[in-house]
């Protein structure tokens, strides 16, 4: 473990500029809807996750490919503004900046189509290339909005460098057990669960069943996050439920994003995981009583004045 290491957090991912639409209800096949409202907002899940534990107070080194366009402009633009060091963050001129459709529906549920773009560009050997980054931190957090190679060199950097690896395995899809095995933290939500593990989630039961499951592929750890009802922590040890604040959902676009980010956050300052898990828990709550991804992102202060339901 090299003697260089401080609380940093690195964040390997995606940056995009989230474009919602409120709607009363979703549409159809076909159906054409009136939209209540409009907004652009800075998202992507690497560079919501990297913002708020930022915002948090955490030292985050953010890792990823923007384009030469306006859009990453901003991006580039907001990430600097929430003290995310972006030294490592590359432009391209060969493809756009990311983008997500979003439509968020009155209950605050939502349905999103993502845009890769350049966040698909990113190649193992310029993470390589920033191994420096990469052996002075604490926790290394990524998702799948980045290349699986690019993220497979992240988390052996990490662990290589006796770092804590998370990842949040969004949007769903095929993870090879090489990676799995890379993993300390694995934070799915029922979906994802699913289809790493290839278990029905459909109870409980179920829930665990498919955690230990990807605890046989090789992960640590598995915090299966079941929205309004809280979390699901299972390792070799222990299986232990944690209960979802009572808040009322007006977006909860970002909510998984404010529960990794705010996890290695945690992590990174020493928490053990049970306190850390409530900590992220409180963290995901007060996001989805916000609209937009990184604009519902809070504050320590914020968090510590804010009583939920009231």
């Amino acid at each position: 473990m090299p003697s260089s290491r401080d609380n940093s957090i690195v964040v390997l991912g995606s940056a995009n500029m989230d474009m919602v639409a409120k709607v009363k209800g979703f549409p159809r096949p076909g159906e054409t809807v009136f939209g209540a409202s409009f907004g652009m907002f800075p998202g992507g899940k690497g560079a919501n996750q990297a913002v708020c534990a930022a915002r948090l107070g955490g030292t985050v080194v953010f890792i990823g490919k923007i384009g030469a366009d306006v859009l990453g402009k901003r991006l580039a633009d907001t990430l600097k503004r929430n003290k995310v060091n972006v030294r490592h963050l590359m432009r391209t001129r060969d493809t756009m900046s990311g983008t997500a459709l979003i439509a968020v529906d009155g209950k605050g549920e939502n349905e999103i189509i993502v845009i890769s773009g350049s966040n698909m560009a990113v190649t193992p050997g310029e993470i390589r290339q920033r191994k420096g980054a990469f052996a002075r931190a604490r926790v290394i957090l990524s998702q799948l909005e980045s290349p699986l190679e690019a993220v497979r060199e992240s988390l052996a950097l990490g662990r290589r460098n006796g770092a804590i690896t998370i990842l949040n395995p969004a949007p769903a899809r095929r993870i090879p057990g090489s990676l799995l095995k890379l993993v300390d933290y694995l934070t799915p939500n029922e979906t994802e669960a699913e289809m790493l593990s290839g278990v029905r989630v459909n109870t409980g039961a179920r829930t665990e069943k498919a955690a230990l499951k990807l605890l046989d592929l090789g992960v640590r750890n598995v915090i299966v996050t079941l929205g309004s009802r809280g979390c699901l922590f299972v390792n070799r040890k222990t299986s232990k439920r944690f209960p979802a604040l009572k808040v009322r959902s007006v977006d909860s676009t970002a909510a998984g994003d404010a529960f990794s980010g705010a996890l290695a956050f945690a992590l990174a300052g020493g928490k053990a995981i049970e306190e850390a898990i409530t900590f992220a828990s409180r963290v995901a709550a007060y996001s989805v009583t916000r609209m937009g991804a990184i604009p519902s992102m809070p504050a320590l202060r914020d968090l510590r004045k804010w009583r939920p339901g009231r």
